[in-house]
């Protein structure tokens, strides 16, 4: 399973995070597939800087968000963007 997360780096106290694509089974800050995005916390306001294209695109194969990674969607707003993209995919009910 694919899942998208988010990888911790920066120093002691000074956390960053990128926002990856990585196998459910890789460590938290090991092996990822793609990075989509970036996310500082630190910064007021925060930080996030996501591609919204290639979020649709993972998801549409089958890519899980994390509940961390939901939160940071729809702070920036691709969850709207992502429910417009599968109703478009969606065949229509009859």
């Amino acid at each position: 399973m694919v899942k998208i997360r988010l990888m911790r780096v920066g120093k002691k106290g000074a956390p960053q995070y990128r926002v990856v694509i990585a196998d459910a089974r890789s460590p938290r800050d090991g092996r990822f597939i793609e990075i989509i995005g970036t996310y500082n916390p630190l910064t007021h306001p925060s930080t996030i800087k996501i591609d919204a294209e290639k979020v649709i695109s993972w998801i549409h194969k089958g890519a899980q968000p994390t509940e961390s990674v939901s939160k940071l969607f729809h702070t920036v707003g691709i969850t709207d963007k992502i429910a417009a993209a599968k109703a478009v995919t969606a065949p229509a009910v009859q």
